[in-house]
């Protein structure tokens, strides 16, 4: 059985330990021109130098339009590379590996960046209008600018990258079939609706070579776990290195129950249940409510996932990872109802306020 120290190789790149950081959005962290700022910088430095042994930055806008909003993140031209190199060499200095999620937001882009579109013309989230459908030269535009997103985030020193497919944003809105209607070669089957993101991963491979990782955060989940999996199946065949599993649009499976018993919740079960259908072939992460360093360590120790990402317990104390670890102090995450480093939140974790001494 592996334990949480171990070590493992992802396709080329050496990851420390078992701990990665899941990609968590700092809204207010970028300017309109979606570059990197030294508040990013000092985010992901702080939790690689506490011992996190992969950070995967955040969700980070493909195209201008593709944005949560006008303080995005973004990789969508070149000016936008030389940020990150400090965000990878930040990381790197401190032993952490180091890859970046990519995405677009679909249907649900803000208005304010953009036209709402995807797969089909289906309601906003808001139901106040309609998405535009893409055509099959839209589609492939948008291909495009994923790989060249992939492309400059390894001349930026990634290690790899992590396709952003579930959510509810435009890779997720191509597998669902409540989001994607279409009757051509990008939906329908599971092959076709896996397709977009698909012929991503195989551009990516071919743009970026073999050593680089590719990696989807995909829907455990859509409607069901097992459609999920085979959904997953087809992003492996086109050559995904790393499964993180997280949820989708639609959640329609009665073997998903909760279970007392269990010292994991449905979300993380996820996880666990690809782990099993992958095992020996692709490694597995899973995510969601590892709030206690005991919890993160019974995952993987064992042998039901290979790697547990880290959310809002290594925000509110990068020492999390270190309380994993080797079993130091921490201070723990309060679980607030609404968390403090969300959307249009302030910012001020109180956990983190109190390790700072602000409170």
């Amino acid at each position: 059985m592996a334990q949480i120290n171990d070590p493992m190789i992802i396709n080329k790149t050496r990851i420390k330990n078992r701990l990665t950081m899941a990609p968590t959005v700092k809204f207010d962290y970028a300017g309109a021109d979606g570059k990197v700022t030294r508040k990013h910088i000092d985010h992901y430095r702080e939790r690689a130098e506490h011992g996190c042994g992969l950070i995967c930055v955040e969700a980070t806008a493909v195209t201008p339009d593709g944005r949560f909003g006008k303080i995005h993140l973004g990789l969508w031209n070149d000016e936008q590379i030389e940020g990150h190199k400090a965000i990878t060499e930040a990381c790197h200095d401190n032993g952490a590996a180091v890859m970046i999620q990519l995405n677009h937001t679909g249907i649900t882009s803000n208005p304010e960046c953009g036209e709402a579109i995807g797969p089909s013309r289906v309601p906003v989230r808001d139901g106040s209008s309609f998405s535009k459908e893409m055509t099959v030269d839209e589609i492939h535009k948008m291909q495009d600018a994923f790989v060249d997103a992939a492309i400059r985030a390894q001349k930026a020193g990634y290690d790899g990258i992590q396709l952003h497919g579930c959510h509810g944003y435009l890779i997720n809105q191509f597998i669902s079939k409540k989001t994607n209607l279409r009757n051509d070669e990008y939906g329908g089957s599971i092959t076709n609706r896996a397709r977009f993101a698909a012929e991503i991963i195989r551009r990516i491979r071919e743009a970026c070579g073999e050593d680089f990782l590719v990696s989807i955060r995909t829907a455990g989940i859509e409607p069901d776990v097992k459609t999920a999996i085979e959904i997953a199946e087809e992003y492996v065949k086109a050559g995904c290195d790393y499964l993180q599993v997280s949820t989708g649009i639609e959640w329609d499976d009665p073997s998903l129950k909760e279970d007392d018993s269990k010292p994991y919740n449905n979300i993380c079960e996820l996880g666990i249940r690809f782990h099993e259908h992958f095992k020996g072939r692709v490694p597995v992460s899973c995510v969601n409510g590892i709030y206690e360093p005991e919890l993160a360590k019974y995952l993987v120790e064992n042998d039901l996932v290979d790697t547990v990402d880290l959310g809002k317990a290594i925000l509110a104390d990068p020492a999390f990872c270190e309380a994993v670890l080797e079993g130091r102090e921490y201070v723990k995450c309060l679980q607030c109802p609404r968390c403090q480093y969300g959307p249009g939140m302030p910012h001020k974790c109180p956990a983190e306020m109190k390790r700072r001494g602000l409170l």
